[in-house]
């Protein structure tokens, strides 16, 4: 199974700010209520484990992630 771009839905706990959204270039976001969604085309699973250890990084709540169906 090759790595062709696909579209992610990332979900974490707060409300983040401009600061905490300057980590997450390739990524639109936008409140749910307290918490903050994340979406974006990554190019690789590569760059998604990149978004993901960026997340952990930042003490971020991991609380969902979504692959869009094609």
């Amino acid at each position: 199974m090759g790595d062709d771009p696909s579209v992610y839905r990332i979900r974490v706990g707060g409300c983040l700010g401009p600061t905490f959204l300057e980590a997450f270039p390739a990524l639109t976001a936008h409140q749910d209520g307290d918490e903050t969604v994340l979406t974006g085309a990554l190019p690789d699973s590569s760059a998604l484990y990149g978004v993901l250890a960026e997340i952990e990084a930042l003490g971020l709540d991991l609380l969902e992630v979504h692959k869009a169906r094609p």
